[in-house]
């Protein structure tokens, strides 16, 4: 199991706190010893991440994970179970992949096919993916709540 963290302003005007963010994160660092990782964009987004290496163990698969196009980004706990057969299918849509892990599957499924990804996953899964273009972020949890996706919303901020 991994650990996700992250903010969402609501109002340009709000800073982030990003030692909180990493303060807050690292309480979870017993779900994912494996690596941290933390990006973000000044009063906008920080996301952070605990990882526990399971499907692939590089370097290159630690979170947050950012597309190839370098439009979306992603923290992801879980596993997709089908993930093989669902990189085929989007190897022969043409999309291309630097590694063998889930995250890469999941992040290229949702740019394929947009919230409609989900119902494509077979496993259990929480995940924010943060387009750049349009400074949306696209949450999600599995059908049964296996993973938890907890959050809060202010009127300055979306927390989870």
């Amino acid at each position: 199991m991994c650990g996700i963290f992250g903010i969402k302003t609501l109002s340009s005007s709000y800073q982030i706190d990003k030692p909180k963010v990493a303060a807050s994160a690292k309480l979870m660092s017993h779900r994912g010893p494996d690596a941290y990782g933390q990006w973000g964009i000044a009063n906008k987004i920080e996301l952070a991440h605990v990882r526990l290496s399971i499907i692939d163990l590089s370097n290159q698969s630690n979170q947050p994970f950012f597309s190839n196009c370098r439009k979306y980004v992603v923290v992801f706990n879980g596993e997709i179970f089908n993930y093989i057969e669902i990189r085929k299918e989007l190897e022969s849509l043409g999309h291309r992949f630097r590694t063998t892990s889930d995250t890469e599957v999941l992040l290229n499924s949702y740019i394929e096919w947009c919230d409609k990804c989900v119902s494509k996953f077979n496993g259990d899964w929480a995940f924010a993916i943060y387009n750049f273009n349009e400074e949306t972020l696209f949450c999600s949890r599995d059908r049964f709540g296996v993973k938890p996706f907890n959050y809060a919303v202010t009127n300055k901020e979306f927390v989870f």
